[in-house]
């Protein structure tokens, strides 16, 4: 059976992922498919709009056949150890041929020339990236910047792009994996990446849809833009209080942290480098209002040099109570530790079988019968227990869904 991996968030899932689902199959010729997906936490330092067993829900309604988890160890993590994690769960599989991956560009060739010359990092890159960073700049623009003065004659520009920064990433996990699956890219269709304004009848961007669902809160505004099983999926969710979530949901979680914590505690906290908090401290006093804390506190503490992602992931590691030493770059660099299962359609189930032959990291599809978890399934555990404080009503089991939920079962 042929194999397609895809990396996703689908927060939520919309008729571009659709587009991306269908190309990924025929460029592949891949007979079944897994979605390495984040889980109630996202790449840029965000809850998810809805939880990880309603989007796994919605990919497999969309013909997805397994989906897969990606740690919050490295869901919100820069380009780098997004892409590493996510690559090293596919590749743990041992069942994945391809990776087919959205880009801008949809040049694979000059991607690989690239990745070939930066898989091993070099002191000199490092801190050329550092520097670029410490500007003010974007994570993707800061790398492309920072790579095009490392290899004279490439357009920073087009690398800053979110999907080529990510694809790049990918080709070098890939690399530094020594992984035999084959990458593969396609263009991204008519909807940039973070793109608020909707310019076709049928698709619009992720960031779109939750602009216009967190803003005119009506749920049929994004129906024409989402298959059927997404909005199946989203008002069920919405009508159980479980949706929309925004980080104005977690604002008291999160003060009690601050302000529990003195300077020298919530240094220790993953993401908080360079004198942050101190920042935080002195931001605190500043807030006013029953509302919007969160994006007020952001506000507060932005800067030139710190971008609002690197203070949502920094702002969502101490919410968490993330270390540093747990997401230590050692710890990372293992790759995931185990592959946990949120769901699968009966192809799925075949894969699974074989999976039980070829993963290289233990299959986890029932927590509660763990004995000694990873470390980082643990904080997966407590991001879901963190993840219902949002909810309008939670239940005790909401707390610890984990070890209740059963993968999700549905035959498209």
């Amino acid at each position: 059976m042929k194999t397609v991996g895809l990396i996703v968030e689908y927060n939520p899932l919309h008729n571009g992922h659709y587009y991306h689902f269908q190309q990924s199959k025929k460029s592949s010729g891949a007979d079944a498919v897994i979605a390495v997906m984040s889980g109630h936490f996202l790449q840029r330092g965000e809850p998810a709009m809805v939880g990880k067993w309603a989007r796994t829900e919605m990919a497999l309604r969309m013909g997805v056949d397994l989906v897969i988890e990606l740690p919050i160890a490295y869901s919100t993590q820069p380009a780098e150890w997004f892409a590493y994690g996510a690559v090293s769960a596919l590749d743990a599989t041992g069942v994945v041929d391809s990776l087919c991956f959205g880009s801008e560009s949809g040049d694979i060739r000059s991607l690989h020339t690239i990745a070939a010359a930066m898989h091993e990092e070099s002191t000199a890159f490092h801190t050329l990236l550092q520097h670029e960073l410490k500007a003010g700049l974007s994570y993707p623009a800061a790398y492309g910047r920072a790579v095009a003065s490392y290899l004279p004659g490439i357009d920073a520009t087009e690398l800053a792009k979110p999907n080529n920064t990510l694809g790049l990433h990918y080709l070098i996990a890939l690399r530094r994996l020594q992984s035999r699956i084959e990458p593969l890219t396609i263009i991204r269709q008519k909807a940039e990446y973070n793109q608020q304004d909707i310019t076709d009848a049928a698709i619009a961007s992720a960031t779109a849809l939750r602009h216009m669902l967190f803003e005119k809160k009506a749920l049929a505004e994004i129906a024409s833009f989402v298959p059927e099983g997404t909005m199946n999926v989203l008002r069920h969710e919405w009508e159980a209080g479980r949706a929309p979530m925004s980080w104005e949901h977690y604002a008291k979680p999160l003060l009690l942290q601050l302000l529990h914590h003195s300077p020298a505690q919530l240094s220790m906290f993953h993401e908080v480098t360079e004198g942050l908090e101190y920042r935080i401290k002195q931001a605190l006093p500043q807030l006013s209002g029953p509302t919007d804390l969160v994006e007020k506190l952001i506000t507060l503490l932005k800067t030139k040099r710190y971008t609002r992602t690197k203070l949502q992931r920094m702002l969502l590691r101490i919410l968490l109570n993330h270390s540093k030493e747990q997401l230590s770059p050692s710890v990372l660099g293992q790759g995931v530790p185990y592959l946990r299962i949120l769901g699968f359609s009966n192809k799925g189930q075949e894969l699974l079988k074989r999976m039980k032959t070829t993963a290289r990291v233990p299959i986890v599809t029932k927590v509660s019968a763990l004995s000694n978890p990873s470390p980082l399934l643990e904080l997966d555990i407590q991001a879901t227990s963190i993840y219902a404080l949002g909810y309008a009503s939670a239940s005790n089991q909401d707390f610890f869904r984990d070890y209740y939920e059963p993968p999700v079962r549905i035959e498209p």
